[in-house]
């Protein structure tokens, strides 16, 4: 198996150099949309109508999509072929899909055509290692992996298509539009144009812009919503989370955030205290460092009394939520209550 990187497979496609099969693994919407364009180019417009297949396994025959591989291209040199949702690649099972011929595609990859580029998009976490197929396609097939992607090839990703256009960025923003986008590529991606609209006469995008034209995530508002709980603002805090509550979060998914925020500060904290750097946390707890650079900046001003406290309380909290009827934003109230009142005594 060959692997590279996306970036050079763009580069290899752009120049017209390609292999008979690739396996593209992982899910990340905006770069299979870009390798997508990319091979979709090495055909001109007017032949990809009949000379680019597209084929989602879920619903379609892989025999279909072998048929069409070995087919000569109509009318020109080249035919692509798109396979998608290749489940029989995972150990997962699918029930009521069509009956898929694995062999078929096994003596498909042994010897593949010449005019067909054949590209599996495998949008999953892991693929089962111990079948035939997954070994075959592992040897003969040039892979690329666009999933998992660090928080330095996303922040140099958004640096080159903003640098494309003539446009810089400050860090301070790029770690704004990293942690209010959950650091989800293509979110980050569908930001930019507003973003640079809005800055088209300085062509940077600053910290400002992104704080007045991004939207705060769940895990944003609840990071301000664990900061003014922490800071005994009962108020604020009941505000935010009816806010939440209003715009249809369920009470599970809030209290799971803020379990995880607070979970995270007392890890902070405890790393800290033994002389860790924000980088060297960053990379025990696997968490970007802009997010530990926030958590290092709360947890300075709280005791391991205060974190532990909210920590287990928003845990009770959770067992409630899960085996009471009672009104959720109630729960949250009297969770407050109790954290304040255990502060205060």
């Amino acid at each position: 198996m060959k692997k590279i990187q996306y970036t050079e497979l763009l580069k290899n496609l752009a120049s017209n150099q390609t292999q008979p099969i690739y396996l593209i693994l992982g899910q990340e919407d905006y770069l299979e949309q870009q390798i997508q364009d990319a091979f979709q180019a090495l055909v001109p417009s007017e032949e990809r109508e009949m000379n680019i297949g597209n084929y989602d396994m879920e619903i379609t025959s892989l025999g279909v999509a072998l048929d069409d591989a070995t087919s000569a291209p109509f009318f020109g040199e080249r035919r692509v072929v798109f396979v998608r949702n290749p489940y029989f690649l995972t150990g997962e099972r699918h029930k009521g899909g069509p009956d898929q011929d694995i062999e078929g595609l096994q003596a498909y990859i042994d010897r593949p055509v010449d005019s067909t580029v054949l590209v599996l998009f495998a949008s999953y976490k892991k693929l089962d290692g111990r079948k035939k197929i997954v070994k075959t396609l592992n040897k003969q097939a040039t892979t690329i992996q666009i999933g998992n992607l660090n928080s330095s090839q996303i922040n140099q990703l958004v640096k080159n298509q903003l640098n494309s256009k003539k446009y810089t960025i400050s860090s301070e923003a790029l770690d704004q539009l990293l942690f209010r986008t959950d650091s989800k590529l293509s979110r980050m991606m569908n930001e930019l144009p507003k973003l640079m609209l809005y800055n088209i006469k300085e062509k940077k995008i600053t910290a400002e812009s992104v704080d007045a034209l991004v939207s705060k995530s769940l895990d944003q508002n609840v990071f301000d919503l664990s900061n003014v709980v922490l800071q005994k603002k009962s108020k604020e805090a009941i505000d935010i989370y009816q806010s939440l509550i209003t715009q249809q979060e369920q009470p599970l998914r809030i209290n799971a955030v803020l379990v995880g925020q607070f979970r995270l500060l007392l890890q902070v904290k405890i790393l800290q205290n033994q002389g860790f750097s924000q980088g060297d946390i960053a990379g025990k707890l696997k968490v970007h460092p802009y997010r530990v650079k926030l958590a290092m900046q709360t947890s300075r001003h709280f005791s391991m009394q205060d974190l532990t406290m909210g920590y287990t309380g928003l845990t009770d909290l959770d067992l409630q939520l899960k085996s009471t009827q009672k009104d959720p934003e109630l729960l949250f109230e009297l969770f407050l209550l109790r954290f304040i009142g255990q502060q205060i005594a």
